[in-house]
């Protein structure tokens, strides 16, 4: 698999949450009360048994604490680096009631699954061959929590991915501060590691191969397809040099370069997660005054707060109740024009300007469910992919997770809803008839 360039923008950024040492993990984790029925297990999507992976910390049993995790989520690494920690398990942390601080949940299970990493360890081997195999589309944290999940059943899996690498947004989209772009392919790596994991890169099903040549070659398929593109608002000046998607620049600059020399002020149109990150990141690559335009109030803001709250300890700025009139400039962009809205978020009628040299759109992105739109028994909703909670889109031997399905959640539940489906596909495949065919994959 091919290696990220050494050369990235990306790499000019500190971890935001730093790795523990032994004693400051050993310190935290002799904080933890170890619950009956704890609620930071109920608050994560995998499930992880938290109490016992911070009690194995506790006395030096961290290959027992790291194996606890994976058992749960074999993403862990990356999960303990990216997850909303805040909203979920260590927001449900019983400290939280006492005014006493939570247990830093996720910076203990990132020590557990950093040191797992180092030493080489590996805790699980694929299962006896079945004969049965099953196709992957997309090779994102759904893919590869599924087809690790796939392997330990002993089913063969091959999985499809029309870019370059592996990770899906764990590699291209996570925000450098919680993880690189290396550090995300060193997981992916270590999940191949069970063996037997087919990898086609470069591939995209429907164009490359048609759905129906990979239905025809395989037992089963899983959809793990992600979202697509930014979406754009078709505002006047988009098409203007300095205008950008977000999401495509941020994967620009976590696998490459982007020069910013001459970029003094900039705005991120959108209050989502996204909108916060590229914010925050456009602060940390230097440059000077970084706007966040959104059109509602902060409360309403969809991004979670303690990641606004630290946009704003870093320097970041807000225009509340704004929308973007039109992107203007002389063969480039100097400014926009912003309705101001009203608590309505409708136009009062008033306007103004904004000096700029760089714009990103984080107002959504497409979904790719409409490419497997005519499949007969699979259902859209607005291109998301409808799924039953095991994942089974309603096609036989089809299922889905990830934001193709969910809409766009967080890479716990993209790896919760792989390894669901995976035992949901290995449960259908134990009474369904095996393949009539061997047909090859074509164009």
């Amino acid at each position: 698999m091919s290696e990220v360039p050494n050369r990235r923008s990306e790499s000019a950024f500190d971890d935001y949450k730093p790795a523990y040492t032994k004693d400051q993990a050993v310190a935290e984790a002799n904080r933890c009360l170890h619950c009956h029925d704890a609620p930071c297990i109920t608050a994560c999507p995998t499930g992880i048994d938290i109490p016992s992976f911070i009690r194995k910390i506790a006395t030096g049993n961290v290959k027992g604490s790291a194996k606890t995790i994976f058992a749960s989520n074999i993403l862990g690494m990356s999960c303990a680096r990216v997850c909303p920690v805040e909203v979920l398990c260590v927001g449900s942390c019983v400290y939280n009631a006492m005014g006493i601080p939570p247990i830093n949940i996720g910076r203990l299970q990132r020590f557990s699954t950093d040191e797992a990493f180092e030493n080489g360890w590996r805790f699980f081997q694929a299962g006896s061959d079945t004969g049965r195999s099953v196709a992957l589309v997309g090779g994102g944290p759904a893919s590869l929590a599924a087809a690790h999940e796939l392997r330990r059943l002993g089913h063969a899996v091959t999985i499809y991915e029309k870019r370059t690498y592996l990770g899906g947004l764990n590699t291209n989209g996570v925000a450098p501060y919680k993880m690189r772009a290396d550090r995300a392919l060193d997981e992916v790596e270590w999940v191949l590691g069970i063996g037997g994991i087919d990898v086609r890169l470069g591939v995209e099903i429907g164009r490359d191969v048609a759905w129906a040549d990979l239905e025809a070659k395989h037992d089963a398929v899983f959809v793990g397809l992600g979202l697509g593109p930014d979406k754009f608002l078709r505002t006047p000046g988009e098409q203007l040099p300095g205008v950008s998607g977000a999401v495509e620049f941020i994967e620009k600059f976590k696998l490459g370069t982007v020069d910013l020399a001459d970029v003094r002020r900039a705005a991120v149109v959108g209050g989502g997660n996204t909108a916060i990150d590229a914010v925050r990141e456009l602060i940390g690559l230097g440059v000077p005054e970084v706007y966040m335009l959104y059109r509602g109030d902060e409360p309403g803001m969809s991004g979670y707060h303690h990641e606004w709250h630290a946009a704003r300890v870093e320097g970041a700025r807000a225009i509340w109740r704004a929308l973007p009139l039109a992107y203007e400039g002389d063969g480039k962009l100097q400014r926009v024009r912003l309705a101001r809205l009203g608590a309505d978020k409708k136009p009062t009628g008033e306007w103004t300007t904004l000096e700029i040299d760089l714009a990103l759109l984080a107002v959504g992105q497409s979904k790719l469910g409409d490419l497997l739109a005519g499949l007969d028994g699979i259902t859209l909703d607005g291109g998301r992919i409808v799924t039953d909670a095991d994942g089974f889109t309603g096609r036989p031997g089809w299922y889905a997770g990830g934001d193709c399905a969910n809409g766009g959640k967080e890479v716990v539940n993209a790896a919760a809803e792989g390894k669901a489906a995976a035992r949901a596909i290995d449960a259908w495949l134990a009474s369904a008839p095996a393949r009539k065919t061997e047909a090859p994959l074509h164009a």
